[in-house]
């Protein structure tokens, strides 16, 4: 192959991520409603019968599904109607947040919503156990405890661990760490990935 056909395809090439096949491709909505008082952020409470993080709090959201590919924001609100037992009419979209790739292989993409009617909300108990919302004002009076994740990585039996160097052929290497932010209020416990995605969200609004 010469230099020119390698160029040509490189032109032609759209830079995406690497080994997108290996991640959850999922979106979330982090949805606002109207408070006595103000704006409040409603969360979702997962069901204890869900085999994946079962009682743990979470924004609505889900993986994305091909055909909703091309339409960034489509799988949040989806997801987020039929968690809430809304219709799309409900929901209006506000803006996006930054994107996040998880340690964990989850690759997510938050956005913002303003649910009009929260009265009509009707959780979906095969998913939702309950729904508790926070003031807006709570959130950005109350900053976060910050811990740390330690990520490690190993390789797996098969690999030929003998063609590499020395340092790599032990057990679990610890390789980075990333901040992980705690927020709590009354008896919730807001950690993980949620966190991670409300603190985008407030750092975002505060900025000057």
């Amino acid at each position: 192959m010469t230099e020119d056909k390698i160029r040509k395809k490189l032109m032609s090439n759209k830079p995406d991520l690497m080994i997108k096949d290996h991640y959850l491709v999922s979106e979330v909505l982090l949805p606002l409603v109207q408070g006595a008082s103000g704006l409040e952020l409603l969360f979702e409470v997962r069901s204890m019968n869900l085999s994946r993080q079962p009682g743990e709090i979470c924004f609505p959201g889900g993986h994305v599904e091909e055909i909703e590919s091309s339409r960034p924001g489509s799988a949040a609100l989806r997801e987020a109607s039929e968690e809430l037992g809304l219709s799309f009419e409900d929901i209006v979209p506000i803006g996006s947040l930054d994107r996040l790739i998880t340690p964990f292989g989850v690759l997510v993409h938050p956005f913002v919503g303003r649910i009009l009617s929260p009265e009509h909300i009707e959780p979906n108990r095969s998913e939702v156990d309950k729904i508790f919302t926070v003031p807006l004002s709570f959130l950005q009076a109350n900053p976060p405890q910050v811990s740390s994740l330690e990520v490690a990585t190993r390789y797996s039996p098969d690999f030929p661990i003998d063609r590499v160097p020395e340092k790599y052929r032990g057990g679990w290497t610890k390789r980075w760490s990333l901040p992980a932010y705690i927020y709590e209020y009354q008896n919730y416990f807001i950690w993980g990935m949620t966190a991670l995605i409300l603190h985008n969200f407030l750092s975002i609004i505060t900025k000057e």
